[in-house]
C-alpha cells in the first residue's frame, strides 16, 4: 500500500464491540445507506434490585451503492464504533448475466469488522496543547460535572 494522505477515505469499518445500537449514524446519514436491526435483552446485574435491559446488535450493513462517503456517520458516532479504513478493494459489477452486482455493494457487519484492522491510528497529540480536562488534576471534580458535584 502506498503512503496515503491523512484522513484518506476508503471504506467504513465497524468495531461492533463499541456499537450500542443508538441509531445516531443511521438517523444522520443523508442517504439512508446504513441498515441496523437489533433486539433487547434483559439481564440481572449482580447486586442490583432491578434487571437491566440492553440493545443487542443483530445486523449492521452499509449499502455502498448509495453511500456518499460524506463521513457524517463516523463523525456522529459517540462510541467510536465507525472508522475510516483506507481499503479500496471494492467489489466488481457482478457477472455478465448481472448476478450479484447490487448485492455485492451491501456489506454486512462481518465484512465491516474485517476492515477495523486497517484503520490507521489517530495522529499524535500536539505536545504544546493543553492537557485534556479529564486528565488534569487539581479541581477535584470530573470534567462536565456540575459545580460541587463529583
Amino acid at each position: 500500500m502506498t503512503n496515503l494522505p491523512p484522513r484518506t477515505r476508503g471504506v467504513i469499518a465497524l468495531l461492533d464491540a463499541n456499537c450500542t445500537v443508538c441509531m445516531i449514524c443511521a438517523r444522520e446519514c443523508p442517504d439512508w445507506c446504513i441498515h441496523i436491526t437489533s433486539h433487547t435483552e434483559v439481564e440481572q446485574q449482580p447486586g442490583s434490585a432491578r434487571p437491566r435491559s440492553r440493545n443487542v446488535l443483530d445486523r449492521f450493513a452499509i449499502d455502498y451503492g448509495q453511500c456518499l462517503y460524506c463521513g457524517i456517520c463516523v463523525e456522529v458516532c459517540p462510541f467510536d464504533a465507525l472508522h475510516w479504513a483506507p481499503d479500496f478493494g471494492y467489489p466488481g459489477t457482478g457477472s455478465i448475466e448481472g448476478d450479484g452486482a447490487v448485492a455485492e455493494l451491501v456489506h454486512e457487519r462481518d465484512v465491516l469488522a474485517t476492515w477495523v484492522e486497517k484503520v490507521p491510528p489517530p495522529p499524535p497529540l500536539d505536545p504544546d496543547a493543553e492537557a485534556a480536562p479529564e486528565t488534569s488534576t487539581g479541581t477535584g471534580r470530573r470534567a462536565g460535572s456540575f459545580r460541587g458535584r463529583t
